[in-house]
């Protein structure tokens, strides 16, 4: 399995738990049985979406902050697609807390939107993690 197979992956379980409002207690059961029903067996990909999930939920208040601070005046964050939410933080998560090339994240999160999302997510999630990319003196 890719990397962009297993960032795919991650995004789905991002995805249901957001719609699902799973709490932190019932996380862990729903992360096992997710894997378990897409039959992920590859322990790097295992790892890394396990690590993805906690990595965000651990820097869930600054994500959101992040994505706050890059909307549109007069915008608040529940007007926001959950896809496209997902997407944010998930790029936002990989961008400022791994080493990956921002360049690589922001490619495939960009082709996630463009699978997932509407007709304008793409341009969306592409323009908030561009300005944070910005932001974090990473161009």
């Amino acid at each position: 399995m890719t990397r962009t197979e297993g960032r795919t992956l991650a995004f789905e379980l991002l995805y249901s738990l957001e719609i699902q409002k799973v709490n932190d207690s019932e996380k862990k059961e729903q992360i096992e049985l997710f894997l378990k029903e897409n039959e992920v067996q590859e322990e790097k990909v295992i790892k890394y979406v396990k690590e993805t999930i906690s990595g965000i939920a651990k820097k869930e208040e600054k994500i959101t902050k992040m994505i706050s601070k890059n909307l549109k005046e007069k915008w608040n964050i529940s007007r926001i697609s959950k896809v496209n939410l997902v997407l944010l933080k998930l790029g936002i998560y990989e961008i400022i807390e791994t080493k990956l090339p921002y360049k690589v994240v922001v490619n495939e999160v960009v082709e996630l939107a463009k699978k997932y999302g509407d007709d304008n997510s793409s341009s969306f999630v592409n323009g908030i993690l561009a300005n944070i990319i910005k932001q974090q003196g990473l161009e």
